[in-house]
């Protein structure tokens, strides 16, 4: 069963979720999407979820996919972690009596890894897959960048993606890809990142954290020195060899998200 809507987040900004729920669910999943793209590049892992027994929740990130705010910016790294907070909120509102985990993908996954530093304890788990936490490859440059927060740059992210090309293809045509990205946007995740840096100590939360080991727009080492960071006593790392940035994408996704059934499965 699938139900669409918006909601207003901390700020009264109007952000769309869609929910793909199961019935007598075990478990359900807010996954979080990364940078330019939307929660509607998710139905193949949903899909997969659901047909485990597990309800999924998917947002599109202000200023992306259908929801309502300035294009692809940020001004401060907080805003993308408390969107990520008035969302859930809605998974536990309508899933009181079931463990609840967050899926993030890139920076959906620095997202999740935030909201998870401030709300420790919230969810029962946490699966990042390509996070950016530690910005070990400086993609956009070093952060801050200095002039106007309001100038874009091109997405020239669709040749990372995916080793797969019928993926790239279809995500450089996805009307829902944003095709440009803010200075202010890129500023925040500096700051966001530095603050991670900072605060490893205070994540604590069950967490399996995957990247590809051919990852071009976000270094594994990212996952690797988070995983050695964090306080969490229950943390696993899984590197994939030779998967690109879309693991979740990549021609044997099955697998990857086979193990995230199983550690669901394992949590439960």
């Amino acid at each position: 069963m699938a139900n669409e809507k918006f909601f207003n987040t901390f700020d009264g900004t109007e952000l769309y979720i869609k929910s793909n729920l199961v019935k007598n669910p075990k478990a359900a999943v807010l996954i979080v999407h990364g940078l330019c793209e939307h929660q509607g590049r998710y139905d193949y892992v949903t899909e997969k979820l659901n047909a485990a027994g597990i309800s999924v929740y998917r947002f599109d990130h202000r200023g992306h996919g259908r929801s309502k705010g300035k294009d692809v910016y940020y001004t401060d790294f907080n805003e993308i972690a408390d969107d990520v907070n008035e969302a859930f909120k809605i998974v536990e509102a309508e899933n009181p009596t079931i463990p609840k985990f967050i899926l993030g993908h890139s920076m959906g996954g620095y997202a999740t890894t935030i909201f998870a530093t401030k709300y420790s304890g919230r969810a029962s788990g946490i699966i990042l897959s390509g996070a950016l936490t530690r910005y070990t490859k400086q993609l956009m440059g070093p952060l801050p960048m200095e002039g106007d927060p309001e100038t874009y740059f091109p997405n020239s992210l669709a040749d990372g993606v995916c080793s797969d090309p019928a993926v790239v293809e279809a995500y450089q045509n996805d009307p829902h890809v944003r095709k440009e990205i803010s200075m202010a946007l890129c500023n925040s995740l500096g700051g966001g990142i530095t603050w991670l840096k900072e605060n490893p100590d205070k994540f604590t939360d069950p967490v399996l954290i995957m990247h590809g080991a051919d990852d071009g727009l976000v270094s594994e080492q990212d996952s690797r020195i988070f995983f050695g960071e964090i306080a969490s006593t229950d943390k696993g790392l899984l590197v994939f060899p030779k998967l690109f940035h879309e693991i979740l994408n990549e021609p044997c996704k099955d697998d990857v998200i086979g193990h995230v059934i199983r550690w669901i499965g394992l949590r439960l």
